[in-house]
């Protein structure tokens, strides 16, 4: 076994040891492409942190970033794929492999890229489940009724479940939420999504009243002199942690017997799907989700065949 003194040292070959990691030079352009995706395309720090993480992987075996060429790639992602990932990981990693190329070659790192040729695994479009409007319908009813003695971690769970399913707003758009992007008598709420886009989205009475009775009786009892000017607020007085989120979202729908359990994105999925099963135009869920092409949602929603049968009796002449 080498030593530590002995770690990250040339092998025959011009290969690294595998327990290094990048080499100085790729790791400096890794630092600088998390840059470029934090300041100047405006990616979540999850986005970065996926991005790293794939890159890190895909060149830590790499002497230098001018060694990097397609057949490194295709083995690096060879290698992926035998170890046991899916198609989505692979095409995910095929992705960054070419983002990142492409970038080093317009910032001068690389005189030709090595990822132009790079092929990709088609994935196959992967729904969540997805609870029913009646089972999506029992649980807020049962978080309603845990909420009735005022306790505030009840009331901000019970928020959280109305605007997640109420709304169809991601998880860290939620969390991320000020106060000040809240106009309470409108029903709207002004979020920040992917790509440092704001659209606005609308919420009904139910999430309205759960919202009345957090500000009035939950948040105060949260807040502290140093808590931020976040809509909700995890039990020391800061701004919720999504994860925190995840959890109250299973352990509420775990709480009813028979109910799927899902988590944030679950709700979401559920939010579109139920809005089209009601007779929602298209778009107006795509404005909903926050998805920058229609295609995106034509994927992540999906309508019942009950549903298609009932507006094509209604719809076509010969229905």
């Amino acid at each position: 076994m080498p030593s530590s003194q002995d770690r990250g040292r040339r092998v025959p070959g011009g290969s690294r040891t595998p327990d290094t990691g990048p080499a100085p030079d790729v790791a400096a352009a890794l630092e600088a492409f998390a840059e470029h995706l934090r300041h100047e395309r405006g990616r979540s720090p999850h986005t970065v942190r996926a991005y790293r993480s794939d890159l890190t992987d895909l060149l830590r075996d790499l002497p230098g970033l001018g060694a990097l060429d397609l057949d490194h790639l295709r083995r690096r992602l060879s290698a992926t794929h035998t170890a046991g990932a899916g198609r989505a990981t692979v095409a995910r990693r095929t992705a960054a492999a070419r983002t990142f190329c492409a970038w080093a070659v317009r910032t001068g790192r690389l005189d030709r890229d090595p990822a132009a040729r790079l092929g990709s695994p088609r994935s196959a479009a992967v729904l969540p489940e997805v609870p029913s409007a009646e089972e999506a319908g029992a649980v807020l009813d049962a978080a309603i009724s845990g909420a009735t003695e005022d306790h505030p971690e009840a009331l901000r769970d019970l928020l959280v479940l109305e605007l997640l399913y109420g709304t169809g707003i991601r998880v860290a758009e939620l969390c991320g939420l000020d106060l000040d992007r809240v106009d309470e008598p409108g029903r709207t709420l002004r979020v920040r999504g992917k790509g440092d886009r704001e659209r606005t989205v609308v919420f009904g009475v139910p999430a309205a009243r759960a919202l009345r009775r957090w500000l009035e009786r939950g948040r105060p009892a949260l807040a502290t002199p140093a808590s931020p000017p976040a809509l909700v607020l995890g039990v020391r007085g800061g701004r919720l942690d999504p994860r925190v989120a995840r959890i109250v979202v299973h352990r509420a729908m775990r709480a009813v017997p028979g109910a799927t359990d899902v988590g944030p994105h679950g709700l979401r999925h559920a939010a579109a799907t139920h809005l089209l099963e009601g007779g929602a135009d298209l778009r107006y869920v795509q404005e909903l989700l926050g998805h920058a092409t229609l295609s995106t949602t034509q994927l992540y929603t999906h309508v019942t065949v009950d549903r298609l049968k009932v507006v094509h009796d209604q719809a076509h002449p010969r229905a």
